[in-house]
This record gives C-alpha cells, sequence and structure tokens, in this order.
C-alpha cells in the first residue's frame, strides 16, 4: 500500500508464487501427454513379456509331459523297509 500524500510505502506483499511451479499450461499439458505415452509403453512391454513368458512356460509344460510318456514310471519307489 502506498500513502496518497506523501508516496510512501505504507505495506509491502510478496507476490504469490504461480501453482505449478510456475509452468504455463501448455506445458503441463506436453508433460502429462509424454507421462502418458512413457507409461503406455512400459504397458505395451509388460504385455509382451507375459506373453513371451506364457509362451515359454507352454514350451516347458510340453517337453516334460513329452519326457513322461516316454519314460514311464516302473512303479512305486521301493519302500525303506524292503531294503534291510
Amino acid at each position: 500500500m502506498l500513502d496518497a500524500s506523501t508516496g510512501a510505502v505504507l505495506s509491502h506483499r510478496k507476490a504469490k508464487q504461480p501453482i505449478a511451479g510456475g509452468k504455463d499450461f501448455d506445458s503441463l499439458l506436453k508433460g502429462l501427454d509424454e507421462e502418458k505415452s512413457r507409461a503406455e509403453d512400459i504397458f505395451q512391454r509388460e504385455v509382451s513379456a507375459l506373453k513371451d513368458r506364457d509362451r515359454i512356460l507352454e514350451e516347458k509344460f510340453r517337453e516334460a509331459l513329452r519326457r513322461a510318456e516316454e519314460d514311464p514310471d516302473e512303479g512305486p519307489p521301493p519302500r525303506p523297509f524292503d531294503l534291510d
């Protein structure tokens, strides 16, 4: 505030800091779009990794199933009492 007659400063109030660290609306939107695209890239990477993981597990299961069919069990394992 200023004194009208003398022109002296009676009180001083500091200007408010702008919200969002002084960035304007357009730069905030651009940053939001960049974050959104980065999140989408990460999501797509994880989806493809999950599909790849499913494929690998399926291959391992098929291989174990094939081995089990080729090498059938010979019966129950021997009991410890029969070994004496």
